[in-house]
């Protein structure tokens, strides 16, 4: 999988509230119309909660 930007992923999440599921991170992307590079690598994450922006950015990094 191609690295994500964690700056494109944040701005992707925007408004997204946490602590935040998978799905409520993909509908995120999808309303901020996210490049599909972010949104292929959000389905990577495991179906689990997500504290905060910073979870979701370790949790990709650990799927790369």
């Amino acid at each position: 999988m191609p690295k994500v930007n964690p700056i494109q992923l944040q701005k992707s999440l925007k408004g997204a509230k946490y602590p935040a599921s998978k799905q409520d991170l993909l509908k995120a992307a999808k309303e901020n119309k996210a490049e599909e590079g972010i949104r292929k690598a959000l389905e990577t994450l495991p179906d689990e909660s997500f504290a905060r922006p910073s979870d979701v950015s370790k949790a990709l990094r650990s799927e790369e």
